[in-house]
């Protein structure tokens, strides 16, 4: 199989990190460690020019990293007549509003009707493999419960192109990336930037929490917030607030465990927030209806923006709110 070749020049914040964390970092979203040790394990990746097996070697900042990623393969998944919310399609992608509970990609406990399934059926071949076998198209995920825009590639050149872009986080370029939260709780500014290491929970492998930067799985994530409206109008410690989160960096979960660390998680996030269900029965009734019927985390990609691989013009996409986010705002508003 053909490969083509990776390049990461080691920067300050990943300095006396495991090499196999390193390069995981640069891996395809989708892509694992243990695919990282794979790879170096197998001889596929080089430090400084010289072969290197070995995971647990420490890099220091300004060493050179080269490894090699096999070039895309067959997607396994198969085709499923799934309807999809297109919003943009061309020749290098598609962008889609994905509603909530929709799966990305196969995995345990999800082997079919996924975005990936729907995808393969309404573009045949011509979707990019490179993300993986599981992913075909996929350079960047929502939740399951996340509703919002995504953009999908549909041929390699665009996967890289996007893929950079999204690593990028737009610090050099015109991606931009904005979520509509709602959250128990006003924070005390009306605006704020969430700063920390996101891991995996040590009490629970399936979830993410704010870690020490020594964890060997530590991810540097920053979330930067707007509130946008409030209700406070109960005033028995149940106000609430629509918060704009833009992100600096992309991890899992990473708005949903950022507002929880900040003492406002998101309404109907059972993982983060679980703690927070007592609330609902202190709101009125009709808002207290809207929010159970929710039965997921109130959050909504509703902004997209980023350079057209081909073209490089400035793609920018807006979503209405999900149609259970606003039966809960409408509720709110109407207190």
């Amino acid at each position: 199989m053909a490969e083509h070749l990776k390049t990461v020049d080691v920067e300050e914040d990943n300095h006396a990190k495991r090499l196999d964390q390193v390069v995981a970092l640069h891996l395809p979203l989708g892509m694992s460690r243990s695919q990282a040790q794979g790879l170096i394990a197998n001889g596929h990746v080089t430090l400084n020019g010289a072969k290197e097996t070995s995971s647990k070697r420490k890099v220091k900042a300004g060493d050179n990293i080269v490894f090699a990623l096999p070039d895309a393969e067959q997607p396994e998944p198969e085709g499923e007549n799934i309807p999809l919310d297109v919003l943009y399609e061309d020749n290098d992608l598609l962008v889609l509003n994905k509603p909530a509970g929709l799966v990305v990609h196969p995995g345990a406990g999800n082997p079919k009707g996924t975005l990936v399934n729907a995808l393969i059926y309404h573009c045949g071949d011509t979707l990019s493999g490179i993300g993986g076998v599981k992913r075909p198209g996929i350079v960047h995920r929502l939740d399951k419960e996340t509703s919002g825009v995504m953009v999908v590639a549909k041929n390699d050149h665009a996967h890289r192109h996007l893929s950079a872009q999204f690593a990028d986080h737009g610090k050099t370029g015109v991606m931009e990336r904005a979520y509509l939260a709602l959250i128990w709780g006003i924070p005390d500014r009306r605006s704020g930037t969430i700063e920390s290491f996101l891991g995996r929970s040590s009490g629970d492998r399936k979830r993410q929490a704010v870690v020490s930067e020594s964890q060997p799985d530590a991810r540097h994530a920053v979330t930067h917030y707007v509130i946008q409206e409030t209700f406070d109008e109960y005033r028995n410690g149940t106000d609430l607030a629509l918060v704009e989160c833009r992100l600096e960096t992309g991890r899992t979960h990473q708005i949903r465990v950022h507002m929880a660390y900040n003492g406002q998680p998101l309404v109907g996030d059972n993982v983060y927030g679980s703690g927070f269900k007592t609330k609902i029965a202190k709101l009125g009734a009709e808002t207290a209806e809207a929010v159970s019927a929710l039965n997921r985390q109130a959050l909504h990609a509703y902004k997209l923006v980023f350079e057209h691989p081909t073209s490089g013009e400035t793609m920018s996409f807006d979503t209405e709110m999900a149609d259970d986010m606003a039966t809960v705002l409408k509720a709110l508003e109407a207190v």
